[in-house]
């Protein structure tokens, strides 16, 4: 006679297995943001990293030049004043660090006499990827303009062009026989020495990030995500160099608030589209400016130079994946993540060299 076990197997019930399915969640939610946190700063660090030896690459390019790393520098083609071949674009600042990058054999592709978009000469340049001026948390993974040469990092050129135009260290080289190193001047422009930075190195933003525009053709909305990566016109000129607070801050007010329905043009999708060079007409590629405060909009006033996809009167904010802000490399070789909410006045003053504002260290 079979006789049944006094020791039963005991499984899981229904509920049982629903209550630890829903702890598992819940510790899961619990988690994903800290690891998320955790990837985000270790990209942060890798970013911060990429200014930094940015920086280093300048102050060797001082050393050596006397003075900072031209914005565009073909000392046949100089891309501002001086005969211009047609749709000549500059070899742009990053070109002139490469030097210092570790990237000699690279630089050795360039061409001075030849504009970055002229010939095959130059396609080595316009094809290679530099780890260095990509920061890891952008999200897109090709460029608008190049497929592969693109770039996070742009130059300062300086605060808003309706107090002072070029105010920042980084600016274009005049036409120049002397080399593509020559620290020459033209038109009150040229290139500046450290000795320029009379507002203090530490306090003289040099670089930061600008997220990459959009690939394919078509409109972009204020209100969408990829709106910090494209340009809005708005109805204003701007004055070059008029010394108006009262225009400028009429542009800053107006490019804060663009209509929602208002939308970016297809030829103003661009930024950071390619690293080797750029021209006074598309400063997104490569440089940006100290009017627009971190990842606010980018936009174009309705005046001449202004009206390019990207001109000097621009207002172009630069732009991160970072939470609340964006990494600055400073002239001293310093680096600070600025957020956000840092005040208009107290950021155009750290885009200046030379302008005298006087701004408290803990003011971001």
């Amino acid at each position: 006679m079979l006789r049944r076990s006094a020791a039963f197997r005991r499984a899981f019930t229904l509920i049982e297995l629903l209550v630890v399915i829903a702890i598992i969640a819940v510790l899961i939610a619990l988690l994903l943001p800290a690891v998320q946190a955790a990837r985000e700063a270790a990209r942060r660090m890798q970013c911060t990293n990429n200014l930094k030896q940015l920086g280093i690459a300048t102050h060797n390019y001082i050393s050596q030049n006397n003075c900072f790393v031209p914005l565009g520098a073909n000392f046949a083609n100089p891309g501002f004043g001086g005969p211009k071949l047609p749709n000549d674009w500059p070899l742009g600042w990053a070109v002139s660090l490469l030097s210092g990058m570790e990237q000699q054999a690279l630089y050795n592709t360039a061409n001075y006499s030849l504009s970055v978009n002229s010939s095959a000469d130059t396609l080595t340049l316009c094809a290679t990827k530099v780890n260095t001026l990509i920061c890891p948390s952008e999200s897109a993974s090709q460029g608008p303009f190049y497929p592969t040469s693109w770039t996070n990092y742009a130059a300062n050129f300086g605060g808003p062009s309706t107090l002072a135009s070029w105010s920042g260290p980084i600016v274009y080289m005049a036409n120049s026989t002397q080399g593509t190193n020559a620290c020459s001047v033209q038109a009150g422009l040229g290139i500046v020495g450290v000795e320029s930075v009379v507002d203090g190195t530490s306090n003289t933003a040099m670089y930061s990030e600008r997220l990459i525009g959009v690939t394919g053709s078509g409109s972009v909305s204020p209100i969408s995500g990829n709106a910090r990566r494209v340009a809005y016109k708005v109805s204003l000129p701007a004055n070059a160099n008029s010394g108006s607070m009262t225009q400028a801050m009429a542009l800053l007010q107006a490019c804060q608030n663009v209509p929602s329905t208002t939308m970016s043009d297809a030829d103003d999708r661009y930024s950071g589209g390619i690293w080797p060079g750029g021209h006074r007409g598309t400063l997104r590629f490569n440089s940006y400016n100290h009017f627009n405060t971190p990842n606010k909009l980018t936009c174009i006033t309705t005046d001449g130079e202004g009206g390019a996809p990207g001109g000097f009167n621009s207002l172009i904010a630069p732009s991160s994946n970072h939470p609340g802000g964006v990494t600055v490399g400073f002239c001293d070789g310093s680096v600070r993540f600025i957020k956000d909410t840092i005040s208009p006045q107290v950021w155009w003053g750290i885009g200046t060299r030379n302008q005298g504002e006087v701004i408290s260290s803990d003011a971001y």
